[in-house]
């Protein structure tokens, strides 16, 4: 599907458009790094003011070229760079690196250059990367189009890790980082403007690509969904990890993000959704980044993970203990049996999980071992950490320790096998040679495993299956409460039993029909939050209460919404002994319709306690979402109340999200605040809706 990527990342030609002679420019660098490297394919600089470059011969336009090159480097200002993109496409190339910048990032006389710049690729099939990028490297070939400093204190080391960033600047500070750390990044892209190859296409050419195993990704904001999606999923379907810096979390960063490429940074806990529904992990710092991308070089991952930790400290026991729980990641304890027979090798162990040696290990290196057995073999856990600190450094004592363990390890080679250790870095290489990963910090040991197990998770679970789209009319404005309500109980989310009434007579005999007590709100197409005027009554207990209220409700209509337009009162059946929730719809720039569950009244905003899910989504995810919750137990029987019925909130909530998917983009939000859900089996209704049509 990405395979149009070939030219531009495994090419076997490059002219440098704007070549300098200068190996420190930045039209001089690229030269001198793939000369340095051995880049073995064609070299063509492209200068018509020197006859050679950097000792190659040089040449005047892209026309006079000896060969068609694979991919074409732009170093040349403004409307140059526009003039060097349709040459290249008139020459017959198939892919071109944009260096130069001033574009879609600076404002909008460089957004329209860049338009033109894309639609001269486009028209000659060009794949362009850029403008306003650092470039790329293939450091398997020695290909290096791009201008960055960091190769001036050391080159990347050979390994099947994959870095695709929209920062050029971040994406080689992350393979510095990982090269300083011995971790091998051969493939690096960054994408700049994005003004034709994506993020999105990146990642996907890296999912197919044979060389990349992990993938490690950096990005501002997701301009174009399509690609995006189908490269994620082709990456789970492929069971190649991908670990994701999102910045733009904050308002602020946003705006940095969108002055920065141009990007659309879109709801960060939308862009959060998306990824979890894909198994992507999110990484919030550089070093939690590559920590995940370190564990899943052994590409082991396990879908039901369980953590076993054997110690020499009762108190690192309970550190690595708080950070497991912090995440959700399960330690749970040994059977009894290994138990008794761990205190028959040591008396005073603490063998539960964390399986605690204690400082025993100097007198009995061999316990190592056969606590590491007991703990692989009869725990069954398949994320086994050893926080042995500096015991495992020691020349004294780690040669025997190290042995038990490799033994150990050799017997279960299915699991994931982390040392905490404090050694010198040529002890740390004999460990990682042996097959053990290794960390100084066994909290970063924690986090590393739980996303083995989250990666396991997506790789073995099917995609979620869609539901049948209903057929949807949406009016051709904003429709009162009553028929919002009506629109969605045709799409299969049920409302509360109610009428729209005229006249204080209709509304009597309404009440009468659906029996006391009763809710009265104000019906107005102009007025979506009626509590906000006081257009709500409850507790109508009779037919002169009723008439009463009916008389405030225009009244206060007529004094607080003056303009509004007045269609009656809504008489609705009050429900008692159900629990609060909502739902709802909004409509992601990026990603379209995107579900929403949550607790319901004034708590969705006071506590933020909601899920969000692409559209659109069975029944099954939709209870998934709802179990996601904090507030979830106020579903499942707290404290003494009866169970909710949870199924029918699943079903509505999975209905709702195919309404929004076939409704198009007319609908541009849904609101659904409270649906009270009745105990178990008897149903979950819409009590109060607000559908807004564009």
């Amino acid at each position: 599907m990405f395979e149009s990527l070939n030219p531009l990342i495994r090419p076997r030609s490059i002219a440098v458009i704007g070549a300098s002679d200068d190996a420190t420019r930045i039209g001089g660098r690229p030269i001198a790094y793939m000369r340095q490297q051995g880049f073995a394919g064609g070299l063509y600089p492209v200068n018509p003011k020197r006859d050679t470059v950097q000792g190659l011969r040089a040449f005047p336009d892209v026309a006079s070229l000896p060969e068609v090159p694979d991919v074409g480097l732009v170093a040349v200002p403004g409307e140059a760079a526009v003039d060097a993109i349709e040459a290249l496409g008139a020459r017959g190339t198939r892919a071109a690196i944009v260096f130069t910048a001033g574009f879609a990032e600076v404002d909008e006389a460089g957004a329209a250059a860049q338009e033109r710049m894309v639609e001269a690729a486009r028209r000659h099939g060009v794949r362009l990367l850029g403008p306003n990028c650092l470039g790329l490297f293939n450091a398997a070939v020695g290909f290096y189009p791009i201008f960055s400093s960091s190769f001036e204190s050391g080159w990347p080391i050979q390994g099947r890790i994959g870095i695709a960033s929209q920062s050029g600047a971040y994406g080689t500070h992350v393979f510095a980082v990982a090269r300083n750390r011995g971790m091998g990044t051969s493939i690096c892209v960054t994408t700049g403007n994005e003004g034709e190859v994506t993020l999105g296409d990146v990642i996907g050419w890296m999912a197919e690509a044979p060389e990349v195993d992990v993938i490690c990704t950096y990005a501002e904001g997701i301009r174009e969904s399509d690609r995006f999606l189908k490269a994620l999923e082709l990456a789970r379907r492929n069971r190649k990890p991908i670990v994701m810096m999102k910045v733009g979390r904050s308002e602020l960063g946003g705006e940095a993000a969108k002055s920065h490429t141009a990007s659309i940074a879109g709801d960060d806990a939308v862009t959060d959704a998306v990824l979890r529904e894909f198994g992507v992990v999110r990484a919030r710092t550089t070093e939690e980044l590559l920590d995940i991308a370190y564990a899943a070089q052994k590409r082991i991952y396990p879908a039901n993970n369980t953590l076993g930790v054997i110690t020499v400290s009762g108190g690192a026991g309970v550190l690595i203990s708080d950070a497991a729980d912090a995440l959700g990641f399960p330690m749970p304890a040994m059977p009894e049996e290994a138990q008794k027979a761990l205190r028959d090798i040591i008396p005073f162990c603490a063998p539960r999980n964390p399986v605690d040696c204690t400082a025993q290990a100097f007198n009995l290196p061999s316990a190592m071992g056969d606590f590491a057995r007991s703990m692989a073999r009869d725990g069954g856990y398949t994320s086994c950490l050893g926080f042995f600190t500096q015991v495992g450094g020691s020349k004294t004592v780690a040669p025997k320790m190290r042995a038990q363990m490799k033994q150990v390890m050799a017997e279960h080679p299915d699991r994931l096998w982390v040392l905490s250790v404090i050694a010198s870095p040529e002890m740390v290489r004999e460990y990682e040679e042996d097959g053990f990963l290794v960390f100084e910090d066994p909290t970063r040991a924690v986090a590393a495993l739980h996303a083995m197990g989250r990666f396991g998770e997506a790789f073995s679970g099917m995609p979620a299956a869609s539901p049948a789209l209903p057929r949807v009319t949406l009016p051709a404005t904003t429709p009162t409460e009553a028929e919002a309500k009506r629109i969605l109980a045709e799409a299969g989310v049920p409302a509360v039993p109610e009428r729209a009434c005229a006249t204080p007579d209709a509304a009597a005999q309404a009440a009468r029909g659906i029996g006391y007590p009763v809710v009265l709100k104000i019906l107005s197409p102009d007025i979506l939050h009626k509590s906000e005027i006081g257009g709500v009554l409850l507790n109508i207990g009779d037919e002169a209460a009723l008439r009463e209220g009916f008389a405030t409700l225009l009244a206060r209509a007529a004094e607080r919404a003056p303009g509004a337009r007045i269609e009656g009162v809504l008489v609705a059946k009050q429900i008692t002994g159900a629990v609060e929730m909502a739902m709802g719809i909004v409509r992601d720039p990026v990603f379209g319709p995107v579900a929403m569950v949550g607790l319901g009244g004034i708590f969705i905003e006071v506590l933020k306690d909601v899920a969000f899910r692409r559209c659109p989504f069975d029944a099954a995810e939709a209870e998934r979402m709802i179990r996601s919750l904090r507030g979830f137990p106020l579903l499942d029987g707290a404290r003494g109340r009866p169970g909710a019925d949870v199924a029918a909130l699943a079903a509505a909530l999975s209905a709702l999200s195919a309404f929004a998917a076939a409704a198009g983009e007319r609908l541009a939000a849904v609101d659904v605040n409270p649906v009270l859900v009745l105990p178990e089996g008897h149903g979950a209704f819409a009590a109060d809706a607000v559908v807004e049509v564009t």
